[in-house]
């Protein structure tokens, strides 16, 4: 039931680093061409820092592990691309439909491939005004329970983060800082909460994941990686932002898994493409550090 690029299988079987990536980026995330652009270039950084890329979508209701770039360039340009998380698989699947797999969903396919790593921008978390909506997303109960390691930028700004780290404890699931004891804000570089240990390079991660994965000790790991320094906005600047695009949201009734890509558009409307900039600044940044953590793992895995 689903489809796994060759190279990707190959990897897999010889325990080779390789790092998933999601394809909500392509088809909701930014507008075409930058999408695609920003989605070829990044698996270019991942294969320059020695692992291979596994973008992953639904094509024809087959999830494919390792989408082809010709694959990517379709996505980037069909309209009604469905947006899946775990709820919608199934569905999906069934009727034959395109989907673009969220964080949730795309950490269960690499599950399933067994692919440990997946880089992606920005998590989803508890939404603004969540003690009212109840709108949080099913990212955070995916990275409880599912044994993939995402490395991010932290929550998208546009999200409580306090109640997204709240959350996160509750459900058990680690959240290091990259080189830093601030959980970064997505657009900005941190925030005023901690994250729960600052790490210094990727092996040291990589033991960490290691010893929980033979302990085994089931669920997500989450790895926050600051935007770079030339890309970070200001933290003052975003917050009003935000609050204009939320506020613009409620006035239209926008709710669900509409709210982000409805925000994220905004914001960049409103900055005037910074947002979009700093967004793919960030996807490349990651996609660094998610390579090495990757490839350090393999080569503590294929010592022993």
């Amino acid at each position: 039931m689903i489809k796994i690029a060759d190279k990707i299988a190959e990897a897999i079987r010889n325990h080779r680093p390789i790092v998933a990536l999601e394809s909500t980026i392509i088809s909701h995330g930014m507008p075409y061409p930058q999408n695609v652009e920003t989605a070829l270039a990044v698996e270019e950084v991942i294969r320059a820092n020695g692992a291979i890329p596994a973008t992953i979508g639904i094509i024809d209701g087959v999830p494919i592990i390792g989408m082809t770039p010709e694959e990517i360039s379709q996505f980037g340009q069909k309209k009604g691309i469905e947006k899946v998380s775990r709820r919608d698989l199934a569905e999906v699947m069934a009727n034959g439909k395109w989907g673009a797999t969220t964080v949730a969903a795309t950490m269960i396919l690499a599950a399933k491939a067994g692919i440990e790593f997946f880089v992606t921008g920005g998590i989803g978390g508890v939404h603004r005004g969540a003690s009212t909506t109840f709108d949080v997303s099913a990212d955070l109960q995916e990275l409880a329970k599912t044994n993939v390691t995402v490395i991010c930028a932290g929550a998208k700004a546009i999200l409580d983060l306090k109640l997204t780290l709240e959350y996160l404890e509750t459900m058990g699931v680690p959240v290091y800082g990259y080189q830093t004891e601030k959980l970064p804000a997505f657009y900005t570089k941190d925030s005023a909460y901690r994250v729960d240990k600052k790490i210094d390079t990727p092996e040291e991660i990589a033991q960490i994941i290691r010893v929980k994965r033979t302990f085994p000790l089931d669920g997500g790991v989450l790895v926050t990686n600051p935007i770079p320094d030339e890309y970070s906005l200001d933290p003052n600047l975003i917050e009003k932002t935000i609050v204009a695009a939320v506020e613009k949201a409620r006035e239209k009734g926008i709710n669900g898994k509409e709210i982000t890509p409805f925000l994220l558009k905004e914001i960049a409307n409103i900055t005037e493409g910074k947002s979009l900039d700093a967004n793919i600044a960030l996807i490349k940044n990651n996609a660094a550090l998610g390579a090495q953590i990757a490839k350090a793992y393999c080569d503590i895995r294929n010592k022993r």
